[in-house]
């Protein structure tokens, strides 16, 4: 595949202005964050009992202090280094029990701890890409469960044509939460088909050890043929629902960031190409790959729709 160079985008042109000229108020909560981050361990507590999954890219994952120290999670900050810095001093360890609550068009709503949402399950590790909408990308050797095994057993019901996720909201943990940069809680979704596909993860690992806070601890959603905003992180809620929600993006930026959010090099961010993208670890850019590369497994899901119109 022939790879062409072209300028790197600097994060001024990727990120809304009235977003990254907040920066200015997270410096000295980063100051704090940073003098605690020499004290978090590089690696989390090991996952066991892993099984590797068919469902694996045959490419070189990128660099665990990449994945861990380059991360968007504006309820830390809206730089890629505050994840990783204002982790360790304000989210620590994640509370326990982690408690989600599953609600909506379904036979079997309640609260249900980490461990009984996950336990019943095989833990999987998957090697997927990631395609940020700013055009970066990684690859990511995640640990996790498929998400249909999960929602199955909460049992939705004919009305049920959608899910919507929740990010936990906690100023005292998230100190991106004390600024209305984005409606907080941060909420994303799917359609009930999206979710049920093979392909979607809820994913509790990387590197086969457990998530650190900056990567969406403890229990986070991988759609790997969507960009990663759609991949929530921290969940603390599941709704069932018969029409789709406004996302956290679709509110923030209409224009920008759609419902469906699939990687589609055909069709540019208002303000960038998305053709091209740069992976983490290289220098050179690379073609941007349709659904990032999972055409063949899920194109099917959008046979004759618009996906210009339905970006």
């Amino acid at each position: 595949m022939l790879l062409r160079t072209e300028p790197r985008i600097r994060e001024s042109e990727v990120t809304d202005k009235s977003l990254w000229l907040d920066r200015r108020r997270f410096l000295a909560l980063g100051a704090a964050g940073a003098v605690a981050a020499s004290a978090w361990p590089a690696r989390s507590a090991p996952l066991a009992g892993l099984v590797k999954s068919p469902y694996r890219v045959d490419e070189t994952p990128t660099s665990l202090k990449d994945v861990t120290h380059y991360n968007n999670f504006y309820e830390f900050g809206t730089d890629k280094s505050d994840p990783a810095q204002m982790a360790p001093s304000y989210f620590g360890k994640p509370p326990k029990p982690w408690m989600v609550t599953v609600s909506g068009e379904c036979g079997k709503p309640g609260s249900v701890s980490y461990d009984d949402l996950i336990k019943p399950h095989a833990l999987e590790e998957r090697i997927y890409r990631l395609r940020c909408v700013e055009a970066w990308s990684m690859v990511i050797p995640w640990v996790g469960v498929p998400l249909a095994e999960v929602l199955k057993r909460f049992e939705p019901n004919s009305k049920a044509k959608y899910v919507e996720f929740t990010t936990l909201v906690d100023p005292d943990r998230f100190p991106g939460q004390r600024v209305a940069m984005l409606d907080w809680p941060y909420v994303e979704g799917l359609r009930l088909d999206e979710a049920m596909h093979p392909l979607a993860l809820l994913a509790v690992g990387l590197y086969g050890e457990e998530l650190l806070p900056q990567n969406g601890a403890p229990i986070r959603l991988v759609v790997p043929w969507k960009y990663g905003f759609k991949s929530i992180k921290s969940i603390v809620g599941i709704r069932f629902a018969d029409k789709p929600v406004r996302t956290t993006w679709m509110k923030a930026g209409p224009r920008e960031y759609g419902y469906y959010a699939n990687v589609n090099p055909q069709v540019d961010h208002p303000r960038w190409s998305q053709a091209s993208e740069r992976r983490i670890g290289e220098f050179r850019r690379r073609e941007t790959l349709p659904f990032n590369g999972y055409a063949e497994q899920v194109a099917g899901l959008y046979s004759g729709m618009d996906l210009a119109v339905n970006f």
